[in-house]
């Protein structure tokens, strides 16, 4: 090797060149070993057959929380679990796993959600610009070929390369060589984490997800006088979550929950189950959750994928019930004369009874649809109407539109109509005055409530019965009408707005 000058100038030029050679050479290494590589883990399936317990709460508005306890074998450091069978509709952001049998243990580092389930089209979809082969069969010798082919566009329709030509649609059999590894045949959550010992762990994997849903319908059977009712209670509950929930602990959570509404991916439904509901039900129990009410089913049940089911919720018998006939106006008419001579009017059909616990019930009910039957002479159930209750609360009262009576009608007209000098001239004054027969085709007399909603600052001039002002813009009155019969009612009105 020469001998390197002494000289000032040399040494200050190898004063900056050597470190930088320093720099640049690579650390070494000993011999026969390679430099060190970050290894991933090698991936760990967990599927049902780990999961020790599973708890649903569902919520209105197609929200449930899931709760799925799974014991899952680890390694003391890096570990990459496959969480299979979970919710096709996860929401990710919600999604938190923890060790229940040693807390604190687990460190997650990230987590991804394979949603792109396994199909042909999403096989076709990741092969673009990939190799396959394509196996065709004649159709008298059945001799097969195979050629190969590059996928060039699936976006509408097929698109191959196969040597020198460009064929569309699918001439024959795809062969693939082998599944993406972005595709599963079930959505997983797959989770890197680390774990501070090795061994088995009980964890439990918690997240909010859509396609699960529930809501109350109820079956009331009015008795022979129409005077009390037979009330009965389900929980209809919908899986459409692309998974299955076995033995679950089922919660249902009744209220008005505040959320931030985001674009969910809506879950296609293939098929449906409907469960016959038991005969006899049996109630949920039921208890207050912050402003909610929040009802435990008292065994565990299985919420099978694309399944449509129904639990008891409530049963109440010899509920005194009442029923009201209703004919209602318009306020139009009060602004001006009407051309037409009558106007033929229909009585609304009302049942109502009280949420109290001396009428047998005095529990919370859910929002849903309350279904009306009653027996005919034969003694068969025939249904008569239903109506949509809100979230309904305890010693409140439950009031159901059925529909029109057959039998009870009535004919209504304007007799006079004129407008008053104003007292100023922001306001305007009419006086107008009406005719209202009610008629009854039934074989016994009824109440008739007349119910006109009279617009503004209004006083009653002439009437034929006694009225009450039931709301400031409510006029009502209570008329008997006989059997086979009619009852009129006069009234004059003056209207100032």
């Amino acid at each position: 090797m020469p001998r390197l000058a002494k000289s000032p100038l040399a040494l200050a030029a190898l004063a900056v060149v050597l470190p930088l050679i320093a720099v640049a050479q690579p650390p070494s290494a000993a011999p026969g070993s390679a430099a060190p590589i970050a290894a991933q883990p090698p991936e760990r399936r967990s599927t049902l057959a780990d999961q020790q317990a599973v708890a649903v709460t569902i919520y209105n508005e197609d929200l449930a929380l899931v709760k799925d306890a799974r014991r899952v074998g680890l390694d003391a450091g890096a570990n990459r679990i496959a969480l299979r069978d979970v919710s096709a509709r996860l929401r990710p952001e919600t999604a938190l796993l923890r060790s229940v049998s040693s807390p604190g243990s687990l460190e997650v580092l990230e987590q991804n959600f394979d949603f792109d389930v396994l199909t042909p089209a999403k096989l076709l979809e990741k092969s673009v610009g990939s190799t396959v082969r394509v196996v065709k069969t004649h159709p008298t010798t059945g001799a097969e070929t195979v050629e190969t082919a590059q996928v060039l566009g699936v976006s509408d329709g097929v698109v191959l390369r196969i040597g020198d030509r460009i064929e569309t649609g699918v001439p024959g059999r795809i062969v693939f060589d082998a599944v993406p590894a972005s595709l599963r045949d079930r959505p997983t959550l797959v989770t890197d984490l680390r774990s501070r010992q090795a061994g088995s762990q009980d964890v439990e994997l918690s997240y909010l997800t859509g396609g699960l849903s529930w809501q109350a319908d109820y079956v009331a059977e009015l008795s022979a006088d129409e005077r009390t009712v037979q009330l009965n209670g389900w929980v209809t509950l919908t899986n459409r979550s692309g998974t299955t929930y076995r033995n679950a602990k089922l919660q249902l959570v009744a209220g008005d929950v505040n959320r931030v509404r985001d674009v969910m991916r809506k879950a296609s439904m293939e098929r449906m189950v409907m469960s016959a509901p038991a005969a006899a039900p049996a109630p949920m129990a039921q208890e207050a959750l912050f402003e909610y009410h929040l009802y435990t089913l008292g065994r565990p049940t299985t919420l099978a994928e694309n399944q449509t089911k129904q639990v008891a919720l409530l049963g109440a018998s010899g509920v005194p019930v009442k029923k009201e006939l209703v004919l209602r106006g318009g306020d139009h008419y009060y602004r001006s004369a009407l051309p037409e001579i009558g106007q033929k009017l229909k009585a609304g059909v009302y049942v109502e009874f009280a949420n109290r616990e001396n009428a047998g019930l005095g529990v919370p009910l859910p929002k849903g649809v309350v279904r009306v039957y009653k027996r005919d002479s034969a003694g068969n159930a025939q249904f008569v109407g239903e109506d949509r209750i809100d979230h309904t609360a305890k010693n409140e009262t439950v009031r159901l539109h059925l529909g029109d009576a057959f039998d009870v009608t009535a004919d209504k007209k304007q007799t006079d109509f004129k407008r008053r000098e104003p007292t100023n001239r922001a306001s305007y004054v009419y006086e107008s005055a009406y005719e209202i027969v009610v008629r009854n085709a039934k074989a016994e007399a009824v109440q008739v409530t007349v119910r006109e909603p009279v617009p503004g600052d209004w006083t009653m001039l002439e009437q034929s019965a006694p009225h009450t002002k039931v709301a400031a813009g409510a006029a009502e009155w209570r008329l008997e009408v006989p059997a086979g019969g009619s009852t009129k009612l006069t009234y004059r009105v003056m209207v100032r707005y």
